[in-house]
This record gives structure tokens, sequence and C-alpha cells, in this order.
């Protein structure tokens, strides 16, 4: 089996552990950042770069996760509820713990659609998440 079947790869996500749902959902935001970014402003690396920063970061993720919030179906809303109580060990120090379990939870629900194979909703998840953050930071 490898890593771009897609098939269910033999795993419920639905029963994955929450901050493994949000280790995915951080390595699919970053590539769909750093494609849209690379894509849409082909600049200098340092700007790509420090473009992608101010959007992954968790400050930011957490005001994307506010803005998708309400549009979450009734399965999504369980993993973004599970993610954002998991207890985690660590923050990171630029990130309070409130913007920190709100990033967590963004990052879970995306991972959890893309383990899930649904790429459409996923892809319109990030669309209102994006639609956000290009209010607050303009590409």
């Amino acid at each position: 089996m490898g890593l771009l079947d897609d098939e269910n790869r033999g795993v419920d996500p639905s029963a994955m552990a929450p901050l493994v749902l949000a280790y995915v959902g951080d390595a699919v935001f970053e590539l769909h950042v750093r494609t849209l970014t690379a894509t849409e402003m082909n600049g200098p690396l340092k700007e790509l770069h420090r473009h992608t920063v101010e959007l992954v970061r968790a400050s930011s993720q957490a005001r994307m996760a506010h803005a998708i919030e309400p549009i979450l179906e009734p399965d999504e809303h369980d993993v973004w509820r599970r993610a954002r109580n998991a207890k985690s060990s660590t923050h990171p120090r630029s990130a309070d713990v409130l913007e920190y379990r709100h990033s967590t939870a963004f990052e879970a629900v995306l991972g959890y659609l893309h383990l899930c194979g649904r790429t459409e909703r996923l892809q319109t998840l990030l669309c209102a998440a994006l639609k956000e953050a290009n209010g607050q930071d303009e590409m």
C-alpha cells in the first residue's frame, strides 16, 4: 500500500486520535498554502517563506478556525470539538493556549477530511479559511 493509494488505507479517520488528525492536517494545510503562495506570488523564496509562515502560524489558523466553525458539518464539528479539547503537553511560544487549541482543531478537521478522501469538502473549507486570512493578509 503506497501513500498515494485512493483506498481508505484500512483506517477509520473518525476513530483516530485528534492530535494525530491535526498532525496530518498540519501537513495538508502547509502544502496547500505553499502551493497557493508559489503559484500566485511567484516571487523571491524569502518572500514566499515569509508569507507562508504568516498563514500557517497558530494565531492565523485560530482566526481561520473561527471563520469555518459555523459551516462545519456534524461529523466535522465532532472532530473539531475533540481536537480543541485534546490535552497537549506543549504549545508554541508565539501563541497562547486558546489560539493553539483552535489551530489544532482547524488542523484536525483538515486531516480528517483528507484521510476520508473528501477533497471537495476540504477545498471548500480551505477556501473559506483563506478568504478570512486574505482579509487580514493580502497576497
